[in-house]
């Protein structure tokens, strides 16, 4: 009997993890797209691939590359450095660009915002350049930055050669690092403003006016869809990185070389359609909130608030729950005045049992300037008077 018994119980283990092994190979075999050179599907908040294929696979990206010119234009406004009222002033090289325009001349000035809204809605290659030349002096400068930015956020298949996705030897890309740029990119939630909007104007109250039509249809013809940046280029053929929010979740799904344009927004709208129907978001934080604070040696405030850098939230599978989630605090230790603004001083990590669900930088609220002496001697006049 307890030989039997056993084999009885071996059995229906090994029953039992073949299926949950094959359950998830059939998950991880699941097939969305077709006929296209590479695709992946990502949760925005966790960064959780839902599905992917061939998706570090180098392939030119097309217009897509803009993704990149537009965080950098957002890191900017963000920064203060920028402002969406200020005029740019065209350059003879912005002017000259060929390609999706926004027929820029040598001399025009545009605001911020306008050339933004081209970039974003038209894919204006001669606005790329424009803001280029403004934020890093040159285009070259700013291919530089580009570069560099890739190389902060860890994307290991990109490289880019100019601002535009101009055909160009070396310039290349893949869908897994377009997910991540685009991720990056959508924690400035006011791209979306551009990014969404399916026409506009550019040029108002003069002569030329000229009108815009956002070359990603789905922003159109799918509920929830506000961005990102479609491609196309006969070597890279039709491209699309597209994004949906529908109630608190946020996919990214990127296509590369679908043949046609129909056909790509066909396989980008049969991924977002799974994420939706398999999955759902748990919002935690929304971006800049206060998660803890953290002690500042000899700084003109003792402490600084710790906020968060970007929305954190929970992935699960419709219907799981998030009761035994735990949240840890990792603090970078001998916090030593100056402090910048956005200066990592922490690590939010969110655990369910052992296993690490997120993982989430935590950023200095404000700068904290160092401690004059005389507020240094104060502080250790107060210590001493309490100790006594």
């Amino acid at each position: 009997m307890k030989q039997l018994l056993a084999i009885t119980t071996s059995i229906f283990v090994l029953f039992w993890l073949s299926t949950e092994v094959g359950a998830k190979e059939k998950e991880k075999d699941i097939q969305l797209v077709d006929d296209v050179r590479s695709a992946i599907l990502m949760e925005r908040d966790t960064g959780e691939v839902l599905f992917s294929r061939n998706e570090d696979e180098k392939l030119p990206p097309a217009s897509m590359t803009k993704i990149m010119t537009m965080l950098l234009i957002m890191e900017e406004l963000d920064k203060g450095s920028l402002k969406l009222d200020e005029k740019v002033r065209t350059s003879e090289n912005a002017a000259s660009m060929g390609g999706s325009q926004i027929f820029l001349e040598a001399g025009e000035e545009m605001t911020v915002e306008d050339l933004l809204k081209g970039i974003a809605i038209a894919s204006g290659n001669d606005a790329s350049v424009a803001m280029a030349e403004r934020i890093s002096g040159s285009e070259e400068a700013f291919v530089n930055k580009m570069n560099e930015k890739a190389k902060e956020l860890g994307l290991k298949n990109t490289h880019f050669k100019n601002p535009t996705g101009l055909p160009e030897e070396g310039h290349y890309s893949s869908a897994q690092d377009m997910a991540i740029m685009a991720k990056e990119l959508l924690k400035y939630e006011d791209i979306t403003k551009y990014t969404g909007a399916y026409e506009d104007y550019l040029r108002q109250n003069t002569d030329k006016k000229f009108w815009l039509v956002n070359t990603n249809r789905l922003v159109k013809f799918y509920s929830g869809v506000d961005g990102v940046k479609t491609g196309y280029t006969t070597e890279a053929k039709y491209c699309l990185t597209a994004t949906a929010k529908k109630g608190d979740m946020r996919v990214i799904a990127v296509v590369f070389g679908a043949p046609t344009p129909k056909h790509r927004n066909a396989q980008v709208t049969k991924m977002l359609d799974y994420a939706y129907s398999q999955y759902e978001t748990h919002p935690l934080f929304s971006r800049n909130e206060k998660v803890s604070e953290v002690k500042i040696s000899k700084g003109s405030d003792k402490h600084v608030n710790l906020v968060t850098s970007e929305p954190i939230s929970i992935l699960t599978k419709k219907g799981e729950n998030i009761d035994d989630m735990k949240q840890e605090v990792v603090f970078k230790e001998d916090v030593q005045a100056p402090v910048k603004e956005g200066d990592k001083l922490g690590t939010l990590v969110l655990k369910k049992g052992e296993e690490i669900k997120v993982e989430s930088p935590l950023i200095a609220e404000k700068n904290i300037d160092m401690a004059s002496w005389w507020t240094l001697f104060k502080r250790v006049l107060s210590d001493f008077t309490k100790a006594g």
